[in-house]
């Protein structure tokens, strides 16, 4: 069990004096990012499901 309370204080330790954590304003930044390469994806995918619903929806009406 002392091993486990040893892990926990390193860990915090480490999270408060190591890590560098990003500035609100980053943060944002990186997530508005991430939504709209995430939304440019989804739009990429829609319209390759749309060609390849049209092909095949030809082809097995042929």
């Amino acid at each position: 069990m002392s091993k486990f309370g040893t892990y926990v204080k390193e860990s915090y330790k480490e999270l408060t004096t190591k890590v560098t954590w990003p500035t609100w304003d980053k943060l944002q930044s990186s997530a508005i990012l991430v939504m709209v390469a995430t939304l440019i994806l989804a739009v990429i995918v829609w319209v390759i499901d749309l060609i390849i619903r049209t092909v095949m929806t030809g082809i097995y009406q042929f």
